[in-house]
């Protein structure tokens, strides 16, 4: 059984920070990519960062120069730190990490439960 889990979500005024945290947890053989996406309201999720575990990163065009994502791979966590938020960064942040649980086992994508940011104008 793996889980993720996220924290850290809230609300802030614009141009302000926060930062969001995602542990993945059980049984877990290896971790490759971890990264953060998001959904607003009414729209598909999309990729917000993601990063390998020699750190190779990719972020999406709109957040690019405002967060930092990075990662502790001793503790299969990954953080993403958000500087000069904006309204249209509202939405739900879902934590993803590509595991596998076992030797020869599956590539397999697991999901956190998301957590809300609010960046009010």
């Amino acid at each position: 059984q793996v889980q993720v889990v996220e924290s850290g979500g809230g609300l802030v005024q614009a141009g302000g920070s926060l930062r969001l945290s995602c542990a993945a947890s059980g049984s877990i053989f290896g971790i490759n990519a971890m990264g953060w996406y998001r959904q607003a309201p009414g729209k598909q999720r999309e990729l917000v960062a993601t990063i390998t575990p020699s750190g190779i990163i990719n972020y999406a065009d709109s957040v690019k120069g405002r967060f930092t994502i990075s990662r502790d791979n001793a503790k299969n966590t990954v953080y993403l730190q958000m500087n000069s938020l904006k309204p249209d960064d509202t939405a739900v942040y879902y934590c993803n990490a590509h595991l596998i649980g076992y030797y020869g086992g599956p590539w397999t994508d697991y999901w956190g439960q998301g957590t809300q940011v609010t960046v009010s104008s």
